[in-house]
């Protein structure tokens, strides 16, 4: 098993796990199928709460395990024995792994459920990488890319190439990095680590609208690798295929790891090159991780057009 699936019509149990979603159920017009696309260190689990709104408004909602995540992952044996020495250096099993092979497995979901309609692509944070390529390889399957505080390279190439600029300066995601990448092949943290003072940069990093406490329930399900080739691979689409895709951006304005200003910097390149084609822009007071703090302030962005 590669991944976990929400599919509409399972019932009053899960329409009242759903709890206060503020949208009513849609109409048979409305219904939108999504997939969702997980950013660095997380996988589909933490994208529960958004799908569990959805299909109790009657959409379909699937959410993905990248390779090597979630139920895909691969951990240094150093992790598993708690040895954080070796840890620092150990190379990782996941390091081989590329934009493609996140690329490929979305596109085969996207294939398969958009035999019953055009799919609704979300990704999240370095996850916009990937459903860029995706739609450079099926943009006839997709009816929208939904960017949630996400990469989109346009003027430059890679994830990393737009970290070095100035609007990312503000950035701290960097301070829960554990290990030289280029020893590991992948940029690793450690959600093992107790330590009350790394956990608080976690939040603060990450989840910084959210408690101590209410950070650790999502923090427990983290990867420690993110491959570092999926950072600084090309991930620019064309203005062709990517560029006719119809596209949202929905910017996160208390981000402390993609800061609003390198968003913003983002659906300016975005814009300029595909002018007939902008982004529609919403905006949510949040974290760098509103399905965990506001899930149904970001359900309701999701299903406007």
């Amino acid at each position: 098993m590669n991944r976990r699936t929400f599919i509409a019509g399972t019932g009053v149990a899960l329409a009242g796990a759903a709890g206060t979603a503020t949208q009513a159920a849609a109409t048979t017009d409305d219904k939108q199928s999504f997939i969702f696309v997980h950013g660095a260190w997380h996988s589909s689990t933490h994208w529960n709460e958004v799908a569990e709104r959805l299909v109790a408004m009657g959409h379909q909602a699937f959410a993905i395990d990248l390779p090597g995540s979630g139920l895909n992952a691969a951990y240094p044996q150093s992790y598993l024995r708690n040895d954080f020495a070796a840890f620092a250096t150990e190379p990782s099993p996941v390091a081989n792994i590329g934009l493609a092979d996140y690329a490929n497995a979305v596109t085969a979901q996207v294939e398969q459920m958009a035999e019953h309609g055009k799919v609704t692509l979300v990704g999240h944070s370095m996850g916009g990488l990937t459903i860029t390529r995706v739609a450079e390889a099926v943009p006839h399957l997709l009816r929208r890319l939904v960017y949630v505080a996400a990469y989109v390279p346009v003027d430059l190439a890679s994830a990393n190439d737009y970290s070095q600029l100035p609007e990312n300066q503000t950035s701290i995601s960097g301070g829960i990095v554990v290990a030289d990448p280029v020893a590991t092949g992948a940029v690793r943290i450690n959600p093992r680590n107790g330590d009350p003072e790394y956990l608080e940069r976690g939040r603060q990093a990450l989840y910084n609208d959210l408690t101590t406490e209410d950070y650790l329930k999502f923090a427990v399900a983290f990867n420690p690798d993110l491959p570092v080739r999926v950072g600084i691979e090309d991930a620019r689409g064309t203005v062709q295929r990517w560029g006719n895709v119809p596209r949202m951006f929905i910017r996160t304005t208390e981000d402390h790891t993609v800061p609003l200003a390198l968003q913003d910097r983002m659906i300016r390149e975005a814009d300029t090159a595909t002018p007939r084609n902008k982004f529609v822009v919403r905006s949510l007071p949040s974290s760098h991780s509103p399905f965990a703090s506001m899930p149904d302030r970001l359900v309701t962005a999701l299903v406007q057009r």
